[in-house]
């Protein structure tokens, strides 16, 4: 383990992510949206906003995976990290998230919701926020299959083969 990602880890209490990493919930609304004044894919009442603080080692991915709500990127410490996204017409898009503005990383970075997606550090780890809007509910969250993604989209196999668990 890096020894930074060790302190970040220790510092901000990060526990093992189920797609891959280190998290922790940092922030979550008190206000709900009632089911009613929310789009039919939520089942249940939400709240307004949910962040979280997540790392990756060089060693670990976060594996594709989708949620119905959008979720915004910051890049916090470290390397710059990579997302693929897949978009609703199954295009493959790669972007970075850090600080080097004479590269092409930007320090925050969107997923639209119902987009599969996926990240791994550059280097040795990132440390990045999360915020989540309407909130995250792991009712929301959706886990990439292999080979269910892969009959959808055969034109990423090389990647979703890295990126899957």
């Amino acid at each position: 383990m890096h020894n930074k990602a060790g302190y970040w880890i220790d510092h901000l209490g990060l526990k093992p992510h189920p797609e891959g990493g280190h998290f922790k919930e940092v922030y979550r609304s008190d206000e709900l949206i009632e089911r009613s004044n929310l789009p039919e894919r939520y089942a249940a009442d939400r709240v307004f906003s949910t962040s979280i603080y997540f790392l990756l080692q060089q060693d670990e991915i976060s594996a594709f995976h989708r949620i119905k709500s959008d979720e915004t990127w910051y890049f916090h410490d470290g390397d710059e990290l990579e997302l693929f996204i897949i978009d609703s017409a199954g295009v493959l898009i790669r972007k970075v998230l850090g600080k080097n503005s004479e590269k092409e990383s930007q320090p925050q970075i969107t997923v639209e919701k119902g987009n599969w997606f996926a990240a791994k550090s550059l280097g040795e780890f990132t440390l990045v926020g999360c915020n989540v809007s309407p909130g995250f509910d792991f009712d929301d969250f959706e886990m990439g299959d292999f080979k269910e993604l892969v009959k959808l989209y055969p034109q990423h196999t090389a990647v979703l083969k890295k990126l899957c668990l």
